[in-house]
């Protein structure tokens, strides 16, 4: 299966190459009706420039004797050296015609010889010989196709006796054709190679790196390695799947908190032997005592001393347990004291994981200390809320 940079290249390029291939087509089709706009023109004037160099070459008038053909005194019949002068100055094929006949051209047939003696097409004559008008068009030339001009040859009476023709071939329409899509074509291959690097260059860094962050952050999960936050560049669409992943990482640490709590207080609350199953039964699992008042022999001397505490949590140092109850189920006596210790040598509001930081046991563990304490009016909390995420508690000495 391909890459999506694959996917998106070839789209982008299959893309670029068929809208330069209907550029190209179009292209080609207009530039083909303007070459045979320019050839009509070019023959036209080809057409004028001819019959201006006959009229200086060979003064006076267009006759027709003995079935030859003559301009003043020159015969034009088989004066092919003039014909092919004057194709060197147009760089057209040239023609002149007795009637219908060519008598001199440099128009050749299959046998690469003069076309002496053949004949126009009906078409061209009906339009030149008998309507006295000038033809400009596509004609068949001795079965070539050509744009040509034809224009009428009038005796001094003013009888039509012939034509002269200038033709420009279809190789010189698609040479200039195809000389202008050779160009056009380098031109669509070289902006569709910096297009294509300009690509690839814009996916790579705003969607193909980004997304692959992603990727591993997503296989973190799923090989059940939680990942941190990501922070990526992008897009606005990539932005909101940043946004939409770290919202899924922060559930997941959410959930993983909750259940860890929900495993540990499940394994606390079992009970150890039947003693311990009696007297759950009768007091319950949530039964926190919360005297602070000692439980020994020297009660009254205790009572004493704890007028003069400055505090509930340093009244609770001093008597080191509570009077004539146990704790509740999964506390432990030496750890209440090790987190309580901790507690007031801090002595400013401190969270569950700062504490569990300090004293080396797992948050959840030391948050049912905590609580406990809070429930026992050592210790108060409190919300202290950021900008993003879930509030934090904060546990304050009283």
């Amino acid at each position: 299966m391909r890459s999506l940079k694959q996917q998106i290249l070839i789209l982008l390029l299959g893309s670029l190459v068929l809208l330069a291939t209907c550029f190209i087509v179009s292209f080609g089709w207009f530039m083909k009706d303007r070459a045979e706009d320019a050839a009509f023109i070019k023959a036209q004037a080809d057409l004028a420039t001819c019959k201006e160099i006959i009229d200086k070459t060979y003064p006076g008038p267009w006759y027709e004797q003995n079935g030859e053909l003559y301009k003043g005194t020159a015969k034009i019949s088989l004066n092919n050296n003039f014909v092919d002068h004057l194709s060197s100055l147009t760089g057209d094929t040239v023609t002149i015609f007795l009637g219908d006949t060519r008598v001199a051209t440099t128009v050749r047939g299959s046998s690469d010889e003069r076309a002496i003696g053949t004949k126009v097409s009906a078409s061209v004559a009906q339009t030149v010989l008998q309507n006295g008008q000038t033809f400009v068009g596509k004609a068949n030339v001795v079965g070539q196709w050509y744009e040509t001009g034809y224009v009428p040859l009038r005796s001094e009476s003013g009888n039509i006796i012939g034509m002269f023709y200038v033709g420009i071939s279809h190789a010189y329409d698609q040479r200039a054709i195809n000389g202008s899509l050779i160009i056009l074509g380098i031109l669509g291959l070289s902006l569709t190679f910096i297009v294509a690097l300009i690509t690839w260059f814009f996916l790579q860094k705003f969607i193909i790196y980004p997304l692959h962050n992603i990727m591993l952050g997503t296989r973190d999960i799923a090989t059940g390695h939680l990942t941190q936050k990501i922070k990526i560049s992008g897009s606005k669409e990539i932005k909101e799947l940043e946004n939409a992943f770290n919202q899924m990482v922060e559930q997941i640490q959410s959930l993983t908190s909750e259940i860890n709590k929900t495993t540990c207080d499940f394994e606390t609350n079992l009970p150890t032997d039947s003693a311990d199953a009696n007297h759950n039964s009768a007091e319950g699992p949530d039964d926190m005592v919360c005297n602070l008042t000692p439980n020994d022999s020297n009660t009254s001397n205790d009572n004493d001393d704890f007028d003069t505490l400055e505090s509930p949590l340093a009244n609770y140092i001093s008597t080191g347990r509570f009077k004539g109850e146990s704790l509740p189920k999964g506390l432990n006596q030496a750890t209440l004291d090790h987190i309580l210790k901790f507690v007031q040598t801090i002595s400013r509001p401190i969270s569950a994981e700062e504490v569990a930081e300090g004293v080396k046991l797992t948050r959840v563990t030391v948050r049912r200390y905590l609580e406990f304490l809070e429930q026992c009016g050592v210790l108060r909390s409190d919300q202290k809320y950021g900008t993003v995420g879930r509030p934090l508690k904060l546990f304050i000495p009283l």
